[in-house]
């Protein structure tokens, strides 16, 4: 199509986008916009109309200065109405005002130019037809019925009292109604195309409003330079504070990095990427400022020429409040933690005392030191004391350190010793309980061994515990630990030719309060705290811990531990904190490597 053929059809919709700009800001959509939209086009052309007839009539009646006077009185006059309307927005005050000024104007002009014989006595025909045209109902068409009728009744009665006379009507008056005639003819295309389209896709919302997104337009350099609309009630600023570094400036500092990551991998030929970020948006009253941010969607839909990218940021809070959710629920779990280790340790530490007491005086009472016995029965039954006495004091100190290791309490002693005297003194005790069950204990400790660095209660803890689950849980047998010296490690192992644990139990093992259950075990007493301490001082120590068992084929706990010495371990203990180690952390959590 050529542009002389184009040109009917481009030029109307070019002056009525130009009049949508001059809207004001309120006037955001619907039917309102659309009617105000209209009243602005008439208006502005109802301007030009009566500066027009006005040089037609005020040329031939006055000279040309009062002529050119005239003409710019009434144009500026017929400007009032759609400035008003444009700077406030209220229609309902603009449309009788400028109805009743065409009213008025039409009828001066028809009296100055000839009476109801002028041509512009059809322009009366207008003010009915432009208030159907923007009011659109049967109450507008009234109110235009009406003014173009006390147009008329004014044109006729004011040329008897028309203090210069009546002049006899001009063909030249002809070109106002000829222009408004064009006015006609240029809405057709809108009236028959364009408004239709409009009122069919109005009803439509936009997508962003759909999904509920902001759209922006960014540089390469990551600088925005276009935001939607949709960006103030989703962030609570102006689009205009989200220009340039605005948005960058509001995304949170430790989110920035990959922000900028992201535009990098673009900028390289990356089709898309998505990310969480965090936004500053104001603060409600009452709400730290820090708190101030909200977790938002970030896709980045990829270029969107002339060297640019298309970003839509969607509101993630239903993630954010369930992150928020599962951060007051590891509170609350770590202070009903905290809370359970506190009784523990208070109510162990209260009852260790008169524990104490009681297996003392039960072993003075069993030693006859003040007498014997007159009864075979008291002597069983002051052994059945002391007994009962020491198990719950064994468990007592079990829980104490258990909650000291959970707690981060438990203070280590790094000392010199030769690791092969703690081994006999751990055997010694044991051996009455290994004598009992004729199991037989043995030792395989390596010359290299030598003298270790660590803390020789918590590895005597150890091996008393290892060593007392192997007697328990072996019948009849052997319980034999080995050990040897790689490097700057212990390696120790206590073996057994017991039961052994199925792979099922063995997932079980090694947390606090978990015991194996099974015919065998069910006649010996335990409380389950025994692997799990073990394996909470070997952690403390920075050493590992696993077991190789299975049913019938015995149990092999193996310990690694470190055995520097002072210098050397604090220097490595320092590496081991920067780099974020932390042994006390759900120490008891880690999985136990298990073997059929």
């Amino acid at each position: 199509m050529s542009t002389k053929a184009s040109l009917p059809v481009h030029l109307p919709q070019g002056l009525k986008a130009a009049c949508a700009r001059l809207l004001h800001p309120s006037v955001t959509g619907g039917e309102e916009r659309a009617r105000q939209l209209r009243l602005v086009e008439v208006l502005l052309a109802g301007a030009v109309l009566a500066a027009l007839a006005t040089a037609e009539v005020a040329v031939r009646r006055v000279g040309a200065a009062d002529a050119l006077a005239s003409i710019a009185l009434v144009f500026g006059i017929g400007l009032l109405a759609p400035f008003a309307l444009i700077t406030t927005a209220k229609r309902r005050m603009v449309e009788p005002l400028a109805l009743s000024f065409g009213a008025i104007c039409l009828g001066l002009l028809l009296a100055a130019g000839g009476g109801l014989a002028s041509p512009l006595a059809a322009m009366s025909a207008a003010l009915a037809l432009e208030s159907a045209w923007v009011g659109r109902s049967r109450r507008a068409i009234g109110f235009g019925i009406a003014a173009a009728a006390a147009a008329l009744a004014i044109g006729a009665a004011l040329p008897a009292f028309f203090s210069i006379g009546i002049s006899a009507a001009s063909a030249w008056q002809w070109m106002v109604p000829l222009a408004y005639a064009l006015t006609i003819l240029a809405r057709l295309p809108l009236v028959l195309g364009t408004e239709r389209r409009e009122a069919a896709e109005e009803p439509a919302p936009a997508l962003e409003d759909i999904i509920g997104a902001a759209l922006l337009r960014l540089q390469e350099t990551g600088e925005v330079t276009s935001v939607s609309g949709r960006a103030e009630p989703l962030l609570g600023v102006a689009p205009e504070m989200l220009l340039g570094s605005g948005f960058f400036d509001r995304i949170h500092v430790a989110d920035r990095v990959a922000w900028l990551s992201a535009l990098s991998d673009l900028r390289e030929g990356a089709e898309a990427r998505t990310m969480r970020v965090r936004v500053r948006v104001p603060a409600e009253p009452g709400i730290p400022s820090h708190a101030a941010y909200r977790s938002f969607i970030c896709e980045f839909l990829g270029k969107a020429g002339e060297g640019g990218f298309l970003v839509m940021l969607r509101d993630d809070a239903a993630t954010a409040a369930l992150e928020e959710a599962l951060a007051s629920a590891r509170r609350t779990a770590e202070m009903a933690v905290l809370a359970r280790d506190q009784l523990l340790a208070s109510v162990s530490h209260e009852l260790r005392t008169p524990l104490n007491a009681i297996v003392g005086f039960s072993d003075v009472l069993a030693n006859e030191m003040f007498g014997r016995f007159a009864n075979g029965k008291q002597r069983e039954y002051v052994e059945l004391i002391r007994e009962a006495g020491g198990h719950l004091l064994s468990v007592v100190n079990a829980i104490l350190d258990v909650s000291k290791l959970q707690s981060g309490a438990y203070a280590l002693q790094t000392e010199a010793f030769r690791f092969e005297d703690a081994v006999r003194l751990c055997m010694a005790m044991t051996a009455q309980q290994a004598e009992a069950k004729s199991v037989h204990l043995a030792t395989e400790i390596a010359e290299d061994v030598g003298t270790v660095h660590c803390d020789r209660r918590a590895v005597q803890q150890v091996l008393i515990n290892l060593l007392s689950n192997a007697v328990k849980f072996t019948p009849a047998g052997e319980v034999k630990v080995s050990a040897r010296r790689c490097g700057d490690r212990l390696e120790f192992t206590v073996s057994d030719t017991g039961i052994g644990i199925s792979e099922e139990d063995l997932k079980r093992v090694g947390k606090p309060f978990m015991q194996v259950r099974n015919d065998y075990t069910r006649q010996y007493q335990g409380t389950g705290l025994g692997l799990a301490l073990v394996k909470g001082l070997v952690r403390l120590q920075g050493g590992g811990l696993s077991i190789e068992s299975a049913p019938g084929a015995g149990t092999r706990v193996h310990v690694s531990l470190p055995v520097l010495p002072a210098e050397e371990r604090a220097e490595w203990e320092a590496e081991a904190a920067k780099s974020g180690a932390n042994w006390n952390g759900d120490w008891y959590d880690d999985a136990l490597r298990k073997t059929a």
